[in-house]
């Protein structure tokens, strides 16, 4: 399958992308995938490249990984849609399947990625200016390449996804409180590294995003 620019979802928020009529209309293409239809899929995979494409890029720093990746999940959807029950929202249950297909892979470049990160240094951070906002996100890639694999995942999912701790929790089949800790201990470094640069403003906050709306939740 080949992505393309043009899918609606790839044009959207996340509150739009994730609001009930688009994920009423995904819940019905999962029923429809379940029925053998092909159109189907194809429509589901252009809403969600995209986004799966740059998540799975900025976690393995190979798009022809993601690719790989993006491939065999909507592989799984289309043999496997028929068991979609509803009880999650149709994206935590893709994302799911693609947390499975990725984590060894991810494991496995994450450690060329940081290694790769700690030979190369950070560009310095200026103090205004117009490039200050594309520094600051350079600096925030060489710091999320140092995180453990389950961190990043976790850092990923909250602040560029925006899921919820309790679906990040689903996601990546463990419990909430152990979301809570690894996003802990990934602002934590986050913190501890930018500090080191001189910058404390880029870090992410746990109030900033939907991902930590929820009660309760870090």
């Amino acid at each position: 399958m080949k992505g393309t620019n043009s899918g609606e979802g790839s044009r959207l928020g996340k509150s739009v992308y994730r609001s009930g009529t688009y994920v009423a209309r995904e819940s019905e293409l999962v029923a429809q995938i379940a029925r053998g239809d092909r159109w189907a899929l194809e429509e589901l995979y252009n809403l969600y490249h995209r986004r799966l494409a740059r998540f799975l890029t900025r976690l393995t720093r190979r798009y022809d990984v993601a690719e790989e990746i993006i491939n065999d999940t909507f592989w799984i959807v289309w043999r496997k849609a028929a068991e979609f029950r509803g009880d999650s929202q149709p994206s935590t249950w893709i994302l799911g399947i693609a947390y499975r297909k990725a984590r060894n892979a991810l494991r496995s470049s994450a450690r060329l990625v940081a290694q790769e990160s700690l030979d190369t240094p950070p560009p310095l951070l200026t103090t205004d200016g117009p490039h200050r906002a594309e520094e600051l996100r350079d600096w925030l890639g060489h710091a999320l390449v140092q995180l453990p694999p389950e961190q990043r995942l976790a850092v990923e999912l909250c602040y560029e996804l925006g899921f919820s701790c309790e679906e990040i929790g689903t996601i990546m089949e463990c419990p909430i409180n152990t979301v809570k800790t690894r996003l802990f201990h990934a602002r934590a470094k986050l913190q501890r590294l930018l500090a080191e640069s001189g910058d404390m403003e880029g870090v992410p906050r746990a109030s900033a995003r939907r991902g930590n709306r929820k009660k309760g939740a870090t």
